[in-house]
């Protein structure tokens, strides 16, 4: 129900109302009007033009305290949120919205030291910047020691720059790969070649290679001389027909420099002996160091891998393949948790009206006797009784004996929180805006005695959001909302104090895009109340009756609602598909280039075509067999020992 104020009561307020502000203003006339127009700017946002009005004033009143005061605390709070505005954007590279920050500092207070020794940062700051992008041009074209050179002078002047350690550090890193990565062979194994054996010595196809393309291969001494291959490949390269030579007769290779092969034993002890391993160490920025332990240890089969909680790093020693593919899998999952920022409006709104118009008559009149009272009986004596008169009776009516009752309330509140807080992905926050009411507990214990501890009882507003953020910009949140209040006191017959306690609850989860707002509301709670005091007989007489009753009626209606919006600060970007999607070799051989044969370019080659071969010579190094011309067409080799001439007539030679 609304009141009405149109009527003589409505007039009344309203001179009322013109009369307290007349009297305001007469107050505060004798307040300089530069003073409140400051503080009035300031409160609107306009900060710098408010300080004007405020130094103005000062200059106006030098003997006024206030004013000084007033002046100074508005303005060291300026500078500071100015400062902090700045060095936020210069810690994190926005030199032009630094540089502005710190030049309204300087203009506001020109001898600020903060201020002058941000704009030095800023130019300093900006001349790094340079050099880091110029060292990265030099790194970009393989001049890693110029490059490194340019960013230790970075370093060593601002030892926190990032940009400058980062790429430092990949700089490292590419000189340790290229320490530890395996010696290529010759661009000639990358030639088309066809060859066509049957049941032929291993040993022998090998030597046909390396005539061919100019590789030494050496062979361990436990490789068994009897292995036989046979192999139709046509139009590949020689690299992947060496491959499948070696996997299908249980070998491996090592590659000792750009044209010689080891070649030995597939078997865990020749692993032992030949195959190298690297110990690389992964300091992890965002991921959970047990959970990249558990994935490298269920992909990559490392055994060797050591972790440190602390330092979050991860250590392990493995092929050069298998931690080039774990380097793979913790560039996927190292990376920054998503965070969203959490805009929350909470409103309660409380209309009350309250109205009580009437006579109250006392509730009770009593009489009694005038004598000595004990036990609650009166003593009177008998002489007393024969000289009664009108003293002997004591007539007693509460006091006020009548009440007029002239009231009415009206109120309209409206509580509001606008709390901003920031989220982890999936982790949960948790608001509090009110009281933690103490609850004493007493405890008794035989033999022991009584013992009272005291708990705490949170009572107010309640809110707990559990945000998870999707890659499409999506915020899914699981809210829970409760408003509380204490209704009333309860003391229990030994003295203990306890509350009761009203709520009002809404759990719920939504979905919400970047930057969507979700209201939630029709937590409502209505009450009213209608008391009435009257005279017996007397209020039940028509039109009259009002004059011997007294009417209390009143309304109370709350209302909470919420206002919800998501704001993501970070989210992670989904990985390309060349990142996501890699080979993992096989179980074997983790990390490994696939087993497979590719179609060769057009260019020179060879082509072996005898399905028999001789035994290979002792030695296992040949001259290379000069390149066919370009756009020639692969030949066949001749025979490996090519048959003797005929001997002459008369004998064979002396």
């Amino acid at each position: 129900m609304t009141p009405d104020n149109r009527g003589p009561r409505g007039r009344t307020l309203r001179v009322l109302s013109a009369l307290a502000l007349a009297a305001l203003l007469a107050g505060c006339a004798t307040v300089n009007p530069a003073f409140l127009e400051g503080k009035r700017l300031i409160a609107d946002g306009k900060v710098g033009e408010g300080l004007s009005q405020l130094e103005k004033a000062a200059r106006d009143n030098p003997s006024n305290l206030d004013y000084r005061i007033t002046l100074f605390r508005e303005r060291e709070r300026y500078l500071d949120q100015l400062l902090v505005d700045a060095d936020s954007a210069l810690l994190n590279g926005h030199f032009d919205e630094a540089e502005a920050g710190y030049r309204r500092v300087l203009a506001t207070d020109p001898n600020n030291a903060r201020g002058q020794a941000g704009l030095e940062e800023v130019a300093v700051g900006r001349r790094h910047r340079a050099q880091v992008e110029e060292a990265d041009k030099l790194f970009r074209k393989g001049d890693m020691d110029e490059a490194r050179a340019k960013l230790q002078a970075v370093l060593a002047e601002d030892p926190r720059d990032h940009a400058a350690s980062d790429l430092l550090r990949r700089i490292d890193q590419r000189k340790v790969d290229q320490a530890v990565a395996v010696t290529g062979l010759k661009a000639s194994l990358k030639k088309p070649v066809t060859l066509e054996f049957r049941d032929a010595s291993l040993k022998a196809v090998f030597e046909v290679i390396s005539r061919a393309a100019g590789v030494n291969f050496i062979f361990d001494k436990d490789v068994r001389p009897d292995l036989k291959a046979t192999i139709f490949v046509k139009n590949t390269t020689i690299a992947d027909a060496v491959k499948l030579l070696l996997a299908t007769n249980q070998l491996a290779q090592k590659v000792l420099n750009d044209n010689t092969v080891l070649i030995y034993p597939d078997t865990p002890a020749k692993q032992r002996d030949y195959q190298e391993t690297v110990v690389r160490a992964f300091y992890l920025t965002n991921a959970d160091v047990k959970q990249t332990l558990n994935m490298i240890k269920t992909l990559v089969k490392t055994r060797d891998v050591f972790i440190d909680e602390k330092l979050n790093l991860l250590v392990m020693r493995d092929t050069p393949e298998a931690v080039a593919m774990a380097e793979k899998l913790i560039r996927l999952q190292d990376m920054a948790e998503p965070e969203v920022m959490l805009e929350v409006e909470v409103l309660e709104v409380n209309t009350t009206w309250l109205q009580n118009l009437g006579i109250q008559y006392p509730n009770q009149i009593s009489y009694g006797l005038a004598g000595t009272s004990s036990g609650g009986q009166v003593t009177l004596p008998l002489s007393q009784w024969k000289n009664r008169d009108s003293s002997l009776i004591n007539l007693t009516v509460n006091d006020p004996a009548l009440t007029i009752n002239l009231q009415r309330q009206d109120g309209n509140t409206r509580l509001l929180a606008n709390p901003r807080i920031r989220v982890k992905n999936q982790q949960e926050a948790k608001i509090l805006i009110g009281d933690r009411v103490p609850v004493i507990t007493t405890t008794s214990t035989a033999n022991v005695g009584v013992s009272e501890s005291v708990n705490y009882l949170d009572v107010g507003l309640k809110l707990s959001v559990k945000p998870t953020i999707s890659l499409d910009d999506e915020v899914s949140m699981k809210v829970g909302l409760e408003v509380s209040s204490i209704v009333k006191q309860i003391t229990s017959p030994n003295g203990t104090l306890t509350y009761q306690v009203g709520t009002r609850n809404a759990d719920t989860t939504l979905r919400l895009k970047d930057g969507e707002t979700q209201v939630l509301a029709g937590l409502i709670n209505n009450q009213e109340s209608n008391t009435a005091n009257k005279v017996p007989g007397l209020s039940d007489l028509p039109i009259a009756g009002r004059l011997f009753s007294s009417n209390n009626e009143s309304k109370n209606k709350t209302e909470i609602v919420l206002l919800i919006t998501p704001h993501i600060v970070r989210n992670i970007t989904r990985p390309a598909a060349v990142d996501a999607e890699f080979s993992g070799g096989t179980d074997a051989d983790i990390g490994g280039a696939a087993l497979g044969l590719r179609s060769a370019l057009p260019g020179p080659g060879f082509q072996v075509q005898p399905t028999q071969v001789r035994p290979p010579l002792p030695e296992l190094q040949h001259p290379a067999v000069p390149p066919a011309a370009p756009g020639s067409r692969p030949t066949p080799l001749g025979p490996l020992n090519p048959p003797a001439p005929p001997a002459a007539p008369g004998g064979p030679p002396r």
